[in-house]
């Protein structure tokens, strides 16, 4: 079955960089999926922060987090990452990654279309201080 297995989380200061990284185990080669990290803080709902489209590697992020974020893939290793640079307080939250495997719709990945993320990870937590 479907894994998706996250690391790389931690606590930094404000200003600090962090790099996720989400691997994907038990499904065959597809040319068209979406990758996604969302993230969640306590009381808060689960919000999208950046997909990538594999087939041409687009990439989408959330308005919060232009600029400061980058979402890599390393398709041969079906390894997504979240590069997190001048982290501040607001971005700590639990960050999961997510799969949309089934959709092949470059569309519902450039618009964060919650339902089509039927796979998801545990979760990495990141806590940045002020």
């Amino acid at each position: 079955h479907v894994q998706l297995v996250e690391s790389g989380g931690g606590s930094v200061q404000a200003g600090g960089s962090l790099r996720l990284s989400c691997g994907g185990f038990g499904y065959t080669y597809r040319n068209r999926y979406c990758m996604a990290w969302f993230r969640q803080a306590p009381g808060k709902e689960r919000e999208a922060v950046a997909t990538i489209y594999s087939a041409g590697g687009n990439t989408y992020y959330a308005d919060s987090v232009k600029g400061r974020f980058t979402i890599p893939q390393d398709n041969a290793e079906n390894t997504v990452f979240l590069q997190l640079n001048n982290l501040a307080p607001e971005d700590t939250a639990m960050y999961y990654c997510a799969a949309d495997l089934d959709s092949g719709s470059k569309r519902l990945c450039s618009i964060f279309f919650l339902p089509g993320f039927t796979y998801w990870g545990q979760g990495t937590q990141v806590t940045v201080s002020s």
